[in-house]
């Protein structure tokens, strides 16, 4: 039996930077800002003077917000509610065009673009689209329903306008990973299920969508955590206020906003990274289970 052959000191030179370069650059954009933010949590600092000038005061930060700062509760609630609408319409429906595309229909690819291409299209875009869908005076919605609502504007309609928006981008993005989830399922088990005589929705929820199941634990985590860090688009808004309160929107106001609170806008974006861990936790851990199995 032949021995191994023993890596050069090149080789273990590529295998230390190949592994070395990504985790330093991991540690140094994702877990000291991070650890940092945590720290500064406990902290009431305004960005000036230096880090001599943080004064620790341990959990008032945390107290302050969830007692006396009126924003947090309704940005928790609405990101609920984000949660709660992409889950509802926007998931199901990519999921829905996945499965149309999957039978190779005629102009399967050019429907693939049409419906990613919301998804690859920047930000500014993006708002500027939506702004000539939404705009109160001259906005193709008014004109269509002969109305004269401010769709942006009012605290009563905005949060649901900006879901819409927001449905449009997402729901390209999940087709796109259901549609990937469905060419790697074995077609052996759409034919069992047909030979055995079950209808095509009871051979797909029965048979083909259990086999998913790494697919959807990941289009769990990205909705959720998608939810949690709704900002883009009620930030060009109006700056996540009147109506579209956010916990990240909330976070930038407190850091790069007016008041320039540092120690309180961490303790906000701790509470979010909190919260998110734990469905990303939950991921982890139902994936190693399926691994183990």
């Amino acid at each position: 039996m032949r021995s191994p052959r023993r890596l050069t000191v090149r080789d273990r030179v590529v295998v230390v930077l190949m592994i070395g370069v990504p985790l330093l650059f991991v540690i140094l954009l994702v877990w000291l800002p991070a650890l940092a933010s945590v720290a500064l949590s406990f902290s009431r600092w305004e960005g000036f003077g230096g880090l001599s000038a943080i004064d620790w005061i341990g959990f008032e930060n945390y107290k302050n917000i969830t007692t006396i700062y009126p924003p947090f509760w309704p940005a928790i609630w609405h990101n609920l509610i984000w949660v709660g609408f992409l889950f509802l319409i926007p998931t199901p429906l990519g999921m829905f065009l996945a499965v149309l595309l999957d039978k190779e229909i005629r102009g399967s690819r050019f429907y693939q673009t049409a419906f990613y291409l919301p998804v690859i299209l920047s930000l500014a875009l993006t708002g500027f689209i939506w702004q000539l869908i939404y705009s109160r005076d001259q906005g193709l919605l008014n004109a269509v329903l002969g109305t004269q609502v401010d769709w942006y504007g009012d605290p009563n309609v905005n949060l649901w306008a900006v879901l819409v928006a927001t449905a449009w981008k997402h729901t390209g993005y999940i087709m796109l990973i259901y549609l990937a989830g469905l060419k790697a399922v074995d077609p052996g088990l759409r034919e069992a299920a047909k030979v055995d005589g079950a209808s095509e929705p009871r051979a797909f929820f029965s048979v083909v969508f259990p086999v998913m199941r790494p697919i959807n634990l990941i289009v769990l985590v990205i909705t959720i955590i998608e939810s949690l860090r709704a900002f883009d688009i009620v930030w060009i808004v109006n700056k996540g206020r009147n109506g579209l309160e956010v916990i990240a929107a909330l976070v930038a106001q407190n850091i790069i906003g007016e008041a320039s609170r540092i120690g309180f806008g961490s303790a906000l974006a701790t509470i979010m990274l909190l919260i998110s861990s734990v469905y990303v936790v939950v991921h982890l851990r139902a994936t190693t289970r399926g691994d183990d199995r």
